[in-house]
């Protein structure tokens, strides 16, 4: 065990997970790739979790965050005017496509989640919630509550009445079968039932994901969300798009991940790449929504000036290299290099939207979600000088989503490094 490693698991939560069997240390980076304490180097495949969105050392991010530090204010908090929020305020409204949006910065996804669930409930004036089984929305007490994965659940106790629905599980017995339009009519089917058997009336929200992140890059059939969101329309009940995974482009279809369903939220929370690695989240709602909490509201680091100086340079970037284009270019080759996988007996599942990739690992006798590939998968692709993800509901879908900068070079060596990974651990498995 290294000496840094060690020190670690003295001070730090034994929650607190680490890739790999020898824990890397991350030391430099540039463009796509990493380079770690030991001098190695990596193509990054995973962005620190999809948040290193431009990749590493970018001129207009770096340049942009040195000069706000260089006027000596890194830090005001909300009760002065903060030029740059307003700017980036101004963008993500214009960007959302939710009539007369206004905007509140934080510092994460959970708590941009924490605040859309606030601003629902108090308009709702309900504490019952709607959820998707398999999502992830965050670690504090309220987001864990409508987080539908067991794995990410430490308790059973919640400030939320939630229930949880349909939407990406067609591989369970009742749905395997069906057409994308079956399922779609029985999951609808679903939720007027719930609302009609488990809920009182005024249910505040439905909290989604576009595309489960966490939940291994699952997501609805087209147009699932729009048919949701008819019957909540019928009852008054909020939509809240969860695109801290899937915002800026990254599904290729988009702009933001609901674009693909044809409907409009009534608010979007956001977090991640819109930083490139600066810790910056938020809410864009409909201005009577973020407008109606009746307390007093401040945020002390959420949209400080430093964060919101990477942010609209980052903005900008993605802005003026179209990379929504190149996500939806360069998906295709990614994910038609990995489709022939399923032809061994260790991969389930290929799919992906934009660029965003899952690739779901199973034991080859039983088909059984197999954790134990995955990790032996993601060991196998960093010893190749790739890093990658895992997630999924079993642990066992490695998760793939580059910075959407990457050039089609790129997107090969990455590719063909997977093969070659997944094929190893496949010639063991037997």
């Amino acid at each position: 065990m290294s000496e840094l490693l060690a020190r670690h698991r003295a001070v730090m939560p034994a929650w607190l997970s680490l890739y790999y069997d020898h824990p890397i240390e991350i030391a430099g980076g540039k463009g796509v790739r990493l380079t770690d304490a030991d001098g190695d180097t990596y193509l990054d495949f995973f962005a620190g979790i999809l948040t290193n969105m431009l990749g590493y050392d970018v001129a207009e991010v770096r340049e942009a965050v040195e000069r706000q530090i260089a006027t000596g204010v890194v830090h005001t908090s909300t009760l002065y005017l903060l030029r740059g929020q307003v700017e980036l305020a101004e963008k993500v409204a214009r960007l959302s496509g939710i009539p007369d949006a206004k905007v509140f910065f934080t510092n994460s996804g959970t708590e941009a989640n924490e605040t859309a669930l606030l601003l629902a409930t108090c308009a709702r004036g309900s504490d019952q919630v709607l959820a998707m089984r398999n999502s992830y929305h965050g670690r504090s007490y309220g987001t864990v509550a409508v987080t539908g994965n067991r794995g990410w659940k430490n308790s059973s106790l919640s400030p939320l009445n939630v229930h949880y629905l349909h939407g990406t599980d067609r591989d369970a017995p009742a749905f395997r079968a069906m057409s994308d339009a079956a399922y779609v009519d029985a999951c609808v089917a679903d939720l007027r039932d719930v609302l009609a058997t488990a809920t009182a009336r005024d249910v505040a929200c439905l909290i989604a994901e576009p595309v489960q992140g966490v939940g291994g890059f699952t997501m609805p059939p087209p147009g699932l969300l729009a048919a949701y969101k008819e019957v909540l329309d019928e009852q008054g009940v909020l939509f809240v798009s969860d695109e801290v995974q899937t915002g800026w482009g990254r599904t290729g279809t988009g702009f933001w991940g609901y674009s693909e369903h044809g409907i409009t939220p009534d608010a979007i929370t956001f977090a991640k790449g819109l930083g490139n690695g600066f810790a910056v989240g938020g809410v864009v709602a409909r201005g009577d929504l973020m407008d109606g909490l009746t307390a007093n509201g401040v945020s002390t680091f959420g949209g400080n000036p430093v964060a919101m100086a990477a942010a609209n340079a980052t903005l900008d970037y993605v802005l003026d290299h179209d990379l929504q284009a190149n996500a939806a270019r360069l998906g295709p080759v990614m994910l038609d290099g990995l489709r022939p996988l399923t032809d061994t007996a260790v991969v389930g599942a290929v799919r992906g939207k934009g660029l965003m990739f899952g690739v779901d690992m199973v034991d080859p006798e039983s088909g059984a979600p197999s954790p134990e590939l995955a990790a032996a998968v993601l060991e196998g692709a960093r010893r190749r000088g790739l890093l990658i993800g895992k997630g999924g509901l079993n642990g066992n879908v490695l998760r793939v989503a580059p910075p959407l900068t990457v050039d089609e070079s790129d997107v090969g060596e990455a590719r063909d490094i997977l093969v070659d990974a997944v094929r190893e651990v496949a010639s063991r498995a037997g």
